[in-house]
């Protein structure tokens, strides 16, 4: 298989781990806040500055909040704005994901955004993987333009999906991009490219590194939130890369 077919996309939180996603041989980022909550949408500052650093594919999550997928009106006009904003920011794309209260795509507001954000890509995120039927979800998607489905299967992690995504994939019959991921590592990134037949992956590989301050505060020592920064290691971005070419 040849190495340049591949695309390993990388889920950041931040500046930070954007540059050593970026330095570890990221395809695309998929740009983030709160990753704990599954991703909210980055802030303007931070997609601004991590399109003017950096080169590689820039696709921020629109997504207002944590929860659930199924959107206000409000909430819905938000997603419009921050949809204007990445296409006046050049960024390469968005990530995007609506449902209806039934669990079906909200067809619509995912065709006003598409239509919002052209000629940028979209890529329809894993609230795919919460929706009622995901072969008549996966026709809706290509009938509404999105490029690619970020999947895990509709299971927790990927690997415990991957005979859904297989049949997905060949379903999809280049109609458009079936990505898997959650739980995707260097250990099952080759397992799941020679099940799925799948050419693109998304990890975060998101680790926790110690605070540089200096002065810990003793009633705030041990609280992971005051003195743990959101890290990805650029060797692990590599060596997942490596594990799914060699």
């Amino acid at each position: 298989m040849n190495e340049t077919k591949y695309v390993i996309e990388i889920a950041t939180s931040d500046f930070t781990t954007t540059k050593s996603a970026v330095e570890g041989g990221a395809d695309r980022i998929e740009l983030c806040a709160n990753l704990a909550e599954g991703g909210t949408t980055p802030s303007y500052g931070q997609i601004k500055k991590c399109r003017e650093a950096f080169a590689v594919e820039l696709y921020p999550i629109i997504r207002p909040r944590g929860g659930d997928f199924l959107y206000t009106d409000e909430e819905f006009e938000i997603m419009l704005h921050d949809v204007r904003l990445c296409k006046e920011l050049r960024c390469d794309g968005i990530v995007i994901g609506l449902l209806n209260a039934g669990g079906r795509i909200d067809i619509a507001r995912t065709a006003k955004l598409i239509e919002t954000v052209y000629p940028l890509g979209v890529t329809y995120h894993r609230a795919f993987d919460r929706c009622l039927d995901p072969f008549e979800a996966l026709e809706q998607l290509i009938q509404t333009g999105c490029e690619r489905i970020l999947t895990s299967g509709q299971q927790p992690a990927a690997p415990d999906g991957v005979e859904l995504i297989a049949q997905l994939n060949k379903s999809a019959d280049e109609r458009i991009i079936i990505m898997p991921g959650s739980g995707v590592r260097k250990d099952n990134i080759k397992m799941l490219a020679e099940k799925t037949g799948c050419m693109e992956f998304h990890s975060s590989l998101r680790s926790k590194t110690s605070s540089k301050m200096e002065f810990i505060h003793p009633a705030f020592a041990g609280s992971a939130e005051s003195y743990q920064n959101n890290y990805i290691d650029d060797a692990e971005v590599k060596a997942l890369k490596e594990s799914l070419i060699n």
